[in-house]
């Protein structure tokens, strides 16, 4: 992005914060563990935040230091960088999670593939039957999070994102193909639309 994604204005509020709210808002929430970046002055708790942890070098890092104040049997790790996220769509996934184990929100890859060579000439096609592109959050229970973790950190493997972590270690992922857009907020561009969609929905909701 060349700027802080997390911090730039959406919709009249920082990205992360619409996260946040949607989180704030699922009464399926009990607590929420904001993990922000090392350097960064703890914010004051308020809502549901019950903790301010500084986060790692690595992601991996940061969803472990969060886990150590985990205390409730589920629990749901999300990218706030994912300001789109809905209070429903948490309690879905969450739903899904109780049934299974683990959940997580996804939606099917639609686009062409092709893999290339370290030059980028294309070099093959790769099959999308049965590819999901990953998104959050991504819920667990406590216990299989906390095991996968630790593993990661013992072995001290990169993973990024938690399905990852507890494949590894030979746990079973349920998906839940999320209808609603939860893209995550990578290219500047990604805020336009970003911007327009929360507009769509205030607008939606108004009418109703």
């Amino acid at each position: 992005m060349g700027f802080d994604k997390l911090r730039t204005e959406l919709a009249g509020k920082p990205v992360r914060a619409h996260s946040l709210q949607a989180f704030q808002d699922c009464e399926d929430v009990n607590e929420i563990i904001w993990v922000i970046a090392p350097d960064e002055p703890a914010p004051p708790l308020t809502g549901k935040i019950s903790q301010v942890v500084p986060g790692g070098a690595e992601r991996h890092h940061s969803v472990w230091n969060g886990l150590q104040g985990v205390t409730t049997e589920f629990v749901a790790v999300h990218d706030a960088a994912r300001p789109l996220i809905t209070p429903a769509a948490i309690s879905v996934c969450y739903e899904v999670a109780q049934e299974s184990g683990a959940a997580v929100c996804c939606e099917p890859e639609s686009d062409t593939l092709h893999r290339a060579d370290d030059d980028r000439f294309l070099v093959d096609p790769v099959s999308r039957e049965n590819v999901w592109r990953m998104q959050t959050p991504q819920i667990f229970r406590t216990e299989l999070l906390r095991a996968a973790y630790a593993e990661v950190m013992t072995q001290s493997t990169i993973v990024t994102d938690e399905v990852s972590a507890v494949l590894a270690i030979g746990g079973k992922v349920r998906l839940w193909s999320n209808p609603e857009w939860n893209f995550k907020i990578t290219y500047p561009r990604d805020l336009e639309f970003a911007e327009f969609i929360l507009q769509q929905r205030t607008h939606d909701h108004a009418d109703h």
